[in-house]
């Protein structure tokens, strides 16, 4: 009887011990068909393309390249024309993508990872680009981002704020910004000149104020930034 009742128990503790775990195992996303986010290629961020091939004297294509995703089924290309502000959405079944764009303008673009076993969509980074003009030599500075406070958002209640940006251009040549800042929807009022990404301004607890910023560079080319607004507590 003891015999017995030691190989039950012998036979029970293998068995517990041949069981795999299911907390502690590792699992690869991709084997659950969700698309990982990719590294962009080309065109490089903070740079002139001169690669398009010209279109007319007006357009340019230029071919998009990202890595590929192991588990994408497909990509959605998200571009920002940053002179106009308007924006567009190209599907492409691979990791390129021939676009026609505005020459000598600058853009943003960021690719999507998507796939048709998973409801997870997946960003890459936000890269910015300035698409060649023929015969330009000096492009103007990219607009102006916000940095702080966050466009949209909220700030605890104070009676200063130190407006906050970055800014960039292909030539490395910005010498000034121009701060409009105020409680109108267009900021109007010239709130100073710098040659730093910051400036502090009076502000009132419960207003939401307006901002934007227009950069020069050493050549007389200029840029204005969206308008960016928050909201005081």
């Amino acid at each position: 009887m003891r015999t017995t009742q030691f190989a039950m128990s012998l036979l029970l503790l293998l068995t517990l011990t041949a069981c795999p775990g299911s907390k502690d195992d590792g699992v690869d996303p991709d084997s659950l068909g969700d698309p990982g986010s990719v590294s962009l290629i080309f065109p490089e961020n903070n740079s002139e393309c001169t690669e398009g091939a010209v279109v007319d004297e007006l357009q340019s294509a230029v071919t998009f390249q990202w890595e590929a995703s192991e588990s994408a089924d497909y990509y959605e290309v998200n571009l920002k024309n940053l002179i106009d502000g308007s924006t567009r959405l190209t599907e492409a079944g691979n990791n390129e993508s021939t676009i026609t764009l505005a020459s000598n303008t600058p853009y943003e673009w960021f690719v999507v990872s998507k796939s048709n076993a998973s409801d997870m969509a997946l960003k890459s980074a936000t890269w910015k680009f300035y698409n060649a003009g023929a015969g330009v030599v000096n492009y103007a500075p990219f607009p102006a981002e916000a940095e702080y406070p966050e466009r949209g958002g909220s700030i605890p209640a104070t009676t200063k704020v130190s407006l906050q940006w970055q800014a960039s251009d292909v030539d490395d040549d910005i010498v000034a910004f121009e701060v409009f800042f105020g409680t109108e929807t267009t900021p109007s009022i010239l709130l100073g000149t710098t040659g730093q990404t910051t400036m502090e301004t009076d502000v009132v607890s419960g207003r939401t104020y307006y901002w934007q910023v227009k950069t020069k560079d050493s050549e007389g080319n200029t840029s204005q930034s969206e308008v960016f607004n928050f909201k005081v507590g």
